[in-house]
């Protein structure tokens, strides 16, 4: 029997594993699936559920303009959300552009690699933003981590400012995204500007459920200089991941570990088997995602999306630009 084979839900063929479970093949690809079995495809209908109180639709969230609306929340994710009462911990330059921005929470949030929150900033509009690990991987289990842009959107434009230590913050979650699950074939991570935050979640992860899994991380900005993942890389290659590639597409000083060019111009020859995993701006995502379907490969995308759509402004009052993950 074939390792993988094409299944077919309300017309849409999608690639599949043979032995896959309805929540196997639901989970990488925004599809609900009910407790009857029976998998719906979510992302089926070009007209999303509309908010209430105004007549447009839900937007995805990401980091990125112009990319395609993202299905409704499987079910299962609704059911698992949690609020906590939390505090801004520190705020940490990673580079000059990227902060690490850490927050304390009164009790642990169940919320895997790969998934969003919402988290508000007493004073702010709520934004979705992605959890990761402190660059040194050294995060308590009541830390929820953020790598945020210091020169966009609300927060990050007022942290160090109106935005200090012992600032008051509330999440809620999971709020969307793709969690990370074990599997077989390669798992290859593609990061971009801050969208190295689910992937760093995401790869130490991996290093210690599936130490044995061959790996392949390719990380970059446009900006030689805000590169501050290499921390991480560097504890990546200590525990055997060889296959590491960093890009930028401005690099001054040419430095001698960074390839020329966006991440997509470095991604390795992608195979049916493997899983991907991208974070990013919306053209590297959407450009990933099409090369997975050309060889059938499973493909978790996280488009980041630099301002919120004005349905989204309507329900949730407040600075337009803020970012997911950013």
């Amino acid at each position: 029997m074939s390792p993988r084979c094409s299944l077919v839900v309300n017309g849409k063929p999608v690639r599949v594993a043979t032995g896959d479970t309805p929540l196997d093949t639901a989970l990488p690809r925004n599809v609900a699936a009910g407790r009857d079995g029976v998998v719906q495809d979510s992302g089926q209908q070009e007209t999303l559920p509309r908010l209430r109180n105004t007549s447009r639709t839900r937007p995805r969230l990401g980091d990125g303009a112009g990319t395609r609306p993202a299905p409704a929340p499987s079910p299962l994710t609704v059911l698992r959300t949690a609020k906590r009462a939390g505090t801004l911990l520190s705020a940490t330059p990673l580079s000059g552009a990227v902060m690490e921005v850490v927050v304390t929470v009164s009790r642990a949030l169940d919320v895997a690699p790969g998934q969003a929150v919402e988290v508000a900033f007493a004073g702010l509009p709520a934004r979705p933003y992605c959890p990761t690990q402190r660059i040194d991987g050294n995060t308590e289990l009541n830390e929820l981590v953020f790598h945020l842009r210091r020169d966009r959107g609300a927060l990050g434009l007022a942290l160090g400012d109106a935005v200090r230590p012992g600032h008051a913050v509330r999440i809620k979650g999971p709020a969307g995204g793709i969690p990370y699950r074990p599997g077989p074939g390669r798992l290859v991570l593609v990061a971009a500007e801050t969208g190295f935050a689910p992937i760093w979640a995401i790869a130490r992860a991996a290093r210690h459920l599936e130490i044995g899994r061959e790996m392949v991380v390719v990380a970059g900005a446009t900006d030689a200089d805000d590169l501050y993942m290499r921390p991480g890389l560097d504890w990546l290659r200590g525990t055997g991941v060889q296959q590491i590639t960093l890009a930028a597409s401005r690099d001054r000083r040419g430095q001698a570990d960074v390839r020329h060019g966006p991440v997509t111009a470095h991604l390795p020859t992608l195979r049916g088997s493997d899983t991907v995993h991208v974070a990013g701006p919306p053209e590297i995502v959407r450009a990933v995602e099409r090369l997975c379907d050309s060889v059938g490969a499973t493909c978790a995308a996280l488009p980041f999306l630099p301002a919120r759509s004005r349905a989204r402004s309507l329900v949730t009052p407040g600075d337009t630009g803020a970012q997911f993950g950013l």
